[in-house]
């Protein structure tokens, strides 16, 4: 099984044993990142591994390999010579593992290693996508047949990422540390079983003075407690939240929460992905069970599934897939989620009599779209293309426009219900208003169907003037219950609602 070992960057060694106490429940092994030492407090390294009183890991990284330390070669190799120095009989006393690059060959400092019972990790960086031979070079870095050969690779894309687990099947008996850095690379962190991976490095998150050790790492107490990695087998299934960029997402703690209070194997994990392709590929490679899709993708997911919902054919979007024998089955969990968020906030029974506004003319539209005219009501879909708007509008006869003098003006007449389904007001777009040309009155229902931040800069506004607002959280929940049954094959537990948040 994995351990999960603890980067340590504090600038003092006493400023690391603080952060390694705090969250010392969490972690199996820890780095001193020597790099990230003020100078001086270097050479006083060699005592750490008394304090630590926990495995710990030497490593003095390079700027050429994303560390700190700029200094000369010759000085690094001698300050990590004086780490294994004055080897003590208890080998707790020792550093257990020392990192050493795969272009360093210093015999001297690689035989007092062995003398000293300090293993070996022979790493290399490659900070810039991954090495197509990635299999056969990190076969050739067990130089002597002791070492543990380590791989730390920069992602350009999931195509990548699914190249990393390739090469982990082909080296699987071999002892390695393989990651992914990055946003790419966040699921190799969490599923650092199927890699075969001794362990999978850590990073505290808002601890003052103390950086992130590199991109893409997890905090260990989320890795520990929202993602239950210890609990991660290769029986475990995979679930995933696909989109680009997938800056805002909850939904890996709404799964995973339900998965531990049910104490189901199953994990949840994020996907960010440029390409439905991608996307496939990755999945399929590692055996994912269900995805749910977000932006950009519920509309270019449609050809690659096997068998679509009813809801799916209809909306013309698809924002759950789930693994089968026959192929990929696609859902659309976003209308139903909907429409009982919108019942529940209203408390109408319908939208009979209510001229309603849509603005957006992506998936998320789609859906909204198609369960107005379920609910009886009439809109206008509005978009910044108006020929997408049509393309949505057609089907259930509503009114078109584009973000125009002559859209604004059908909106007009189609006020009762305003729905905002744009990622216009979300970050990085946290000042965007996509009705910032339009004055409320206060007497309009508005339905904002983002939920970070709480309320955009067009729902508080609408707020200000006496409207009756609700973002999408609400909604989010709902569809996701939905999700939870497609995923698991049964209905989402009654005593859970309420109880698990995103």
């Amino acid at each position: 099984m994995p351990k999960i070992c603890l980067c340590l960057t504090g600038r003092t060694l006493q400023r690391d044993l603080e952060i390694l106490e705090k969250y010392r429940k969490y972690v199996d092994i820890a780095e001193l990142r020597a790099d990230c030492l003020d100078p001086d407090e270097r050479f006083h390294i060699r005592r750490f591994p008394k304090m630590a009183e926990i495995p710990v890991i030497l490593t003095i990284r390079r700027v050429c390999d994303g560390g700190k330390y700029a200094g000369h070669e010759g000085a690094r190799i001698t300050l990590l010579a004086m780490g294994l120095a004055y080897a003590e009989a208890d080998p707790r006393s020792n550093f257990a593992y020392i990192d050493i690059e795969e272009d360093i060959n210093v015999p001297s400092l690689e035989e007092a290693a062995r003398a000293f019972g300090t293993r070996i990790i022979r790493s290399f960086h490659n900070l810039n996508g991954v090495d197509a031979n990635l299999a056969q070079k990190m076969k050739d870095l067990c130089w002597i047949g002791d070492e543990i050969v380590k791989a730390a690779v920069m992602p350009q894309s999931l195509d990548d990422v699914r190249l990393v687990y390739k090469a982990a099947r082909e080296i699987k008996d071999q002892e390695k540390i393989l990651l992914c850095m990055g946003d790419y690379g966040v699921n190799t962190r969490i599923l650092a079983d199927r890699l075969g991976s001794l362990l999978s490095y850590t990073t505290v998150k808002g601890e003052e003075g103390i950086p992130i050790a590199a991109s893409g790492q997890l905090d260990p107490r989320e890795l520990t407690e929202l993602y239950r990695f210890r609990e991660i087998t290769e029986k475990t299934k995979i679930f995933a939240v696909t989109g680009f960029p997938l800056k805002v997402t909850g939904s890996p703690k709404f799964f995973n929460t339900v998965f531990g209070i049910e104490k189901t194997d199953a994990v949840y994990v994020p996907l960010p992905a440029q390409t439905i392709e991608s996307l496939i590929g990755l999945a399929e490679e590692i055996g994912i069970s269900g995805v749910s899709v977000t932006v950009p993708h519920k509309e270019t997911l449609l050809p690659y599934l096997a068998v679509k919902s009813n809801a799916v054919n209809a909306i013309g979007a698809c924002n759950t897939i789930v693994a089968s024998p026959r192929g990929w089955l696609g859902y659309n969990t976003d209308a139903p989620g909907f429409s009982d968020s919108l019942l529940n906030f209203s408390g109408l029974k319908d939208l009979r009599g209510k001229k309603v506004s849509i603005i957006g003319a992506g998936g998320a539209a789609r859906a909204v779209a198609s369960e107005v005219f379920r609910l009886k009501g009439k809109a206008v879909i509005l978009n910044r293309t108006a020929a997408r708007a049509r393309e949505i509008a057609q089907p259930y006869k509503f009114a078109w426009g584009g973000l125009d003098s002559h859209g604004i003006k059908i909106m007009e007449k189609h006020t009762d219900l305003i729905i905002q389904t744009t990622t216009v007001g979300m970050d990085p777009d946290v000042d965007g208003d996509p009705l910032k040309f339009y004055s409320f009155t206060g007497k309009e229902l508005v339905f904002d169907l983002i939920y970070k931040p709480v309320k955009t800069k067009c729902l508080a506004r609408a707020e200000a003037a006496g409207c009756k607002v609700i973002n999408g959280y609400d909604m989010l929940l709902r569809q996701a219950r939905y999700q939870y049954q497609y995923f698991m094959e049964k209905e989402f537990p009654s005593s859970l609602i309420g109880r698990v948040e995103m």
